[in-house]
């Protein structure tokens, strides 16, 4: 199986400052990640298999069987960069890949968004914390940690 090579500049992972504690570690979830994929491979799939009927094509499966393909190729293929994301909660912030920072002063929400969790600042900035296992106890954890229960 292929693997692409991680963006350095993506995924490079701030560590906690000296006297800073990881109160928690969040992982990209395998099993969340493939739940997506088939997710997306079905409803794209319904969806070219109803443009074939609709214009009239003889073989309406293949849609269906062509987006299932797509989207296991590409969840094979991107398997590797997207299930190494790891966000770290700290007591001041939450470290996530790409070098974010977000100081937990600054986190005005945290909910569960179709199985990963979305932040959003007191400025407006949105993050997405993709593929987590338990998005509600996630989100329920990093408010916790904010104080905006």
């Amino acid at each position: 199986m292929s693997q692409i090579e991680p963006d350095s500049l993506m995924q490079r992972h701030l560590s906690p400052d000296e006297g800073e504690t990881v109160l928690a570690e969040f992982r990209a979830d395998r099993a969340a990640y493939w739940k997506g994929h088939i997710i997306m491979a079905i409803l794209l799939g319904v969806g070219a298999g109803v443009v074939l009927l609709w214009i009239g094509n003889p073989y309406p499966v293949m849609g269906p069987l062509g987006a299932g393909l797509a989207i296991a190729g590409r969840g094979a293929f991107l398997a590797s960069e997207a299930l190494s994301d790891l966000w770290r909660l700290t007591e001041r912030r939450l470290l996530g890949p790409g070098a974010r920072s977000i100081p937990l002063g600054q986190i005005a929400m945290a909910r569960p968004f179709l199985g990963a969790v979305q932040i959003v600042t007191k400025t407006g900035d949105k993050h997405l914390m993709k593929y987590m296992g338990d998005a509600e106890a996630v989100a329920a954890r990093i408010r916790q940690a904010a104080g905006i229960a």
